[in-house]
């Protein structure tokens, strides 16, 4: 077949690429550049050098698609967007939905190519998202925003692979990124830190830190640069006890909302923009879910106003995140926590 492979200079990349042309596939290395800013820690000029090293050394195409602005306007306006309503976001989604299984996705069948193919841990059976086989690696929650009809043309070479096979594998084959460190950060962008990033567009205001009942117990310096959960970043000057953490906000008002570990705890809790893979099941459905990449999964109920019920409680649920559901290991779809 002839197939685009999404390269994107790292090692799992790489070995898709590999091993879809040791297969004896046409394969195509293209590299996306989403993002050029240095001052944000951005490294695509080392990445796109890596990717054409890869593609060279393997003797096939190479090609560079440009998506920055679309990125920008699709998965950076909505990160600001949502921040500022005081929700959390997750950009990785984002990004595949809009920028890797949407415009590189379209981009390759209009090309002729029959396959698309990603170093993505996860895997595509007949039309259908499963784990993948690695669980410390699994990406499978940041794919449920696929349907089934782009599965039929998607392929995950590594989906069955542990990755220190996959790191094994491109030594032997004599891949440069072998040993190049996983990338980890905003998508396309890398390792930026939050916070600085998120002041590019939103100015600190201070604000106050408030416990359950409204008692002033401190300050903070905006209620969009923290999330459900965190525990850090904020300043307590009336309490001394156990650890505190965020456990909601007022966005209208500026206050955080902190409490400790059992009050962050939720037994139920709204989701909207539902999708699902396949046939939407019939509700209430029974199933798993995971509200963050590699979390914890808890048996629940999806029920027909779209209220999930935990078998048991669930701590730091974030409204703006993704909650995934799965049978087993096959990932059913998702939706984004309302409240």
């Amino acid at each position: 077949m002839k197939i685009a492979v999404g390269l994107s200079g790292g090692v799992d990349s790489s070995v898709a690429a590999y091993l879809l042309k040791e297969q004896g596939h046409g394969v195509t290395g293209v590299y996306m550049q989403c993002w050029n800013s240095k001052a944000d820690g951005c490294k695509a000029d080392e990445d796109r050098a890596d990717a054409v090293k890869v593609a060279a050394y393997l003797g096939i195409p190479f090609d560079h698609l440009h998506f920055e602005k679309e990125y920008k306007e699709k998965v950076i306006d909505y990160f600001y967007k949502e921040h500022a309503a005081g929700r959390t976001p997750n950009p990785d989604v984002m990004c595949n939905k809009e920028i890797k299984f949407g415009m590189f996705f379209e981009w390759a069948l209009r090309n002729g190519f029959d396959r698309v193919a990603t170093g993505h841990y996860a895997r595509a059976v007949a039309g259908r998202l499963l784990k993948g086989v690695d669980a410390g690696k699994d990406q499978s929650y940041f794919l449920y925003v696929l349907t089934s009809e782009q599965l039929e043309k998607l392929i995950f070479p590594l989906g069955e692979m542990k990755k220190i096979a996959v790191r094994k594998i491109a030594r032997e084959a004599g891949l440069h990124t072998a040993g190049k460190p996983d990338s980890v950060g905003i998508c396309f962008i890398g390792e930026v830190d939050n916070r600085d990033f998120l002041r590019k567009r939103i100015k600190e205001h201070k604000g106050n830190v408030v416990n359950k009942i409204g008692e002033v117990l401190g300050e903070h310096d905006g209620v969009e640069f923290y999330t459900i959960g965190q525990r850090h970043g904020f300043r307590v000057v009336r309490y001394h006890g156990l650890p505190l953490y965020v456990i909601g906000k007022n966005v209208e008002k500026n206050e955080l909302i902190v409490g400790f570990g059992k009050d962050g705890l939720r037994e139920s809790f709204e989701v909207g923009d539902l999708h699902w893979i396949n046939c939407a099941p019939k509700l209430p459905v029974r199933c798993d879910v995971r509200i963050r990449h590699l979390g914890e999964l808890y048996p629940a109920t999806l029920s027909e106003n779209l209220q999930v019920t935990l078998a048991s409680e669930m701590f730091g649920v974030a409204p703006g995140q993704s909650a995934v559901f799965y049978d087993g290991d096959m990932v059913l779809g998702g939706a984004v926590i309302a409240r």
